[in-house]
């Protein structure tokens, strides 16, 4: 079940959504969003399915970002609309021996009273950390940000996107006997079909981000779910049924 929380909030995520269209299609020029992260991507993204009209993407910087810009746009723009988000890639460098974190940096930014809407994906490597943000936000950041935390930073606004950022994930594979939340759950966390069907009904399972509470919940693939304690999981794979009638399926754990 949602909370009215979060069916409100996806309420106004789904008129901002139809409004952009609305724009693009008045103005015949792109129109996109702020930051999106997960949850509201998914949300968002019902609504541009429903669109034939014009076209749509994500996009945060770098092939594998989780905090994305929604884009609509027409077909002039179909090979420059990720460069109308107007994603900015700053780059933080500072002494090696100076260990920052995700929430130095965040928290760094958010005392400078910018919205998280206009932070995307944070990057950390050795010395160097690469962020994500609005046009509007770079501007900002770069006048008035000179330390992180008690380090000092340099922030340059033209080194292109380096670091990596590669999602690994842990194969856990098996047979179950439907494609039921409680039965998929159960193999993902290595609990039995019992236990699991207790966790989702008392804690609740976020599926494509989602709060669920029905342990009848049939999956497909690519559906995302999560439990708090035991990790975020991806259905991946369903390859067919065994001789006893169980379904073999492969659950890709996101590490």
């Amino acid at each position: 079940m949602k909370n009215e929380s979060s069916i409100g909030e996806d309420k106004l995520l789904t008129a901002r959504t139809e409004d952009l269209y609305s724009a693009c299609d008045k103005n015949f020029i792109p129109s996109c969003s702020f930051f999106l992260d997960e949850r509201q991507c998914f949300v968002a993204e019902s609504v541009c399915k429903k669109h034939c009209e014009l076209n749509y993407g994500f996009w945060g910087g770098h092939e594998n970002a989780v905090r994305k810009v929604l884009c609509v746009y027409n077909d002039y723009f179909i090979d420059s609309w990720k460069s109308e988000t107007g994603v900015k890639c700053l780059t933080f460098k500072y002494r090696t021996e100076d260990k920052l974190t995700h929430r130095d940096f965040l928290g760094s930014l958010m005392a400078l009273r910018l919205k998280r809407e206009t932070i995307g994906d944070i990057i950390i490597g050795d010395g160097i950390t690469q962020i994500f943000v609005t046009e509007i936000a770079s501007v900002h950041i770069m006048n008035e940000l000179c330390k992180v935390g008690k380090v000092g930073v340099s922030i340059y606004d033209d080194i292109p996107f380096e670091l990596d950022v590669i999602q690994e994930y842990e194969d856990i594979s098996g047979t179950v006997s439907s494609l039921r939340l409680d039965s998929i759950l159960s193999l993902s966390i290595h609990q039995s079909r019992e236990k699991s069907a207790r966790l989702i009904q008392a804690l609740g399972v976020q599926l494509n981000y989602v709060q669920v509470n029905s342990v009848s919940k049939e999956l497909k693939c690519g559906d995302v779910f999560s439990v708090k304690g035991y990790g975020k999981f991806i259905l991946s794979d369903v390859t067919g049924f065994s001789k006893k009638g169980r379904i073999h399926i492969t659950v890709r754990k996101y590490k």
